[in-house]
């Protein structure tokens, strides 16, 4: 369905249209723009896979996200004489869940003062904190006025929808600036990842530690595996659907015990499978025969990205393993420079991730509103900035002049 939009001036043949599923685009165009040296100029990846139409249509093919689970796609798409310049990958929100850049308290706040919060617009890779590229240019087109017609349109939408407010999250640095250029207001907030810093090894990686935080993991990785575990590293043809099956049951199991109620189905792991099996790394643990623990990421051409975990035993320290060593491993192994292993978490820091910024954007039509969460977004990046700085200083790192070697 089209949206009249209002693009800038000097693009007025600039056409946008919301999309009710990626059904509506094939996956060359939209991967083309995806892909482009325009879209991926402000990081260090080739091929982000979050972004991808395979990845994308898995979730809303399996039904993982709809306007029954509160995630309607209205993907934003800008066009010229038929021809792509631009999508955006949005979505009309009825909650705030399954997007870890947190708003409920504006939403309550909106509430009680007589204003609908919801629905919203949600620019994002649902249920996935992952910095990316949201504003997708099609190759050879100008970034700015592409971002500018896509602004406009998601503007449009915002009122066609009558939603409250339109949110960007984990969106690429230079995206950030242009948006806020374009009148969004800007938020940080901050992760932990691992950086490999010209480590060839883990033993490499462990030498650049501090002597007792060495010995720590060292430990760890011992006794993670202390009751007979044993780890598989699956990818591409050798993935089966007993894998998922063995996985699925303890994601959900520990996703039900964490959040209520997992956002990702069962089918979802087989679409992802079957589209895009190579980009995808399932860490297994088994004990005694079975599958006990796993953890799922996706592949990058220079990172690897942790998303999910599960159990259905617990064991001493096997998470840090599964999930944070064994990725080591596996980024090191295939020449990656970086491993993000998920939202939140402090405790990385003591395993070797170093805290990083992420940024979101956010468009409110309300003045009051608008004017309440700017006000708080200014005192928000100033702490995230200390924080960040201060979180830094307690790395295991090994600082220069220490007598540990």
């Amino acid at each position: 369905m089209e949206k009249p939009g209002s693009p800038p001036e000097a693009a007025t043949e600039l056409r946008v249209r919301a999309l009710t599923g990626l059904k509506e685009i094939g996956a060359a165009a939209w991967d083309a723009c995806a892909t482009s040296a325009e879209t991926l100029a402000g990081g260090d990846e080739g091929h982000n896979p979050f972004v991808s139409h395979a990845f994308l249509s898995a979730l809303e093919d399996s039904g993982c996200v709809s306007r029954k689970t509160g995630w309607l796609p209205l993907h934003v798409a800008v066009e010229r004489d038929d021809k792509l310049v631009g999508v955006a990958p949005c979505y009309l929100k009825s909650h705030s869940q399954g997007e870890y850049v947190f708003d409920h308290g504006w939403a309550d706040a909106y509430e009680r003062a007589g204003g609908s919060y919801y629905p919203k617009l949600q620019v994002s890779v649902p249920f996935t904190p992952v910095t990316g590229p949201r504003f997708l240019i099609a190759p050879g087109a100008d970034p700015d006025v592409a971002t500018g017609a896509l602004v406009a349109g998601l503007r449009a939408l915002r009122a066609e929808t009558k939603a409250s407010s339109v949110h960007v999250t984990f969106m690429q640095e230079p995206e950030w600036v242009r948006a806020g250029a374009a009148g969004f207001l800007q938020r940080t907030d901050q992760q932990f990842h691992w950086e490999n810093a010209g480590y060839r090894t883990f033993e490499d990686f462990l030498g650049a530690l501090a002597s007792r935080k060495r010995k720590g993991i060292r430990r760890e990785r011992r006794d993670a595996l202390a009751a007979g575990i044993t780890i598989e590293h699956l990818t591409g043809s050798d993935l089966t659907e007993a894998h998922w099956d063995a996985f699925h049951a303890f994601y959900a199991d520990t996703g039900a015990r964490k959040w209520g109620r997992p956002y990702l189905n069962r089918r979802f792991f087989s679409l992802l499978s079957e589209r895009m099996a190579d980009r995808v790394l399932l860490v297994m643990a088994k004990r005694a025969g079975r599958y006990v623990a796993g953890a799922i990421n996706l592949i990058g051409d220079t990172a690897l990205y942790g998303r999910n975990w599960g159990c259905i035993e617990e064991h001493p320290f096997l998470h840090f393993e599964v999930c944070y060593y064994q990725a080591i491993d596996f980024a090191l192994a295939r020449g990656l420079t970086r491993v993000e292993a998920g939202a939140q978490g402090e405790h990385k820091l003591a395993r070797g991730y170093r805290p990083v910024l992420m940024h979101s954007a956010h468009d409110i039509a309300d003045p009051s509103l608008r004017r309440a969460v700017a006000d708080y977004l200014q005192r928000e990046r100033a702490h995230v900035e200390a924080m960040v700085g201060e979180l830094d200083t307690l790395t295991p790192f090994r600082r220069p002049c220490t007598e540990e070697s």
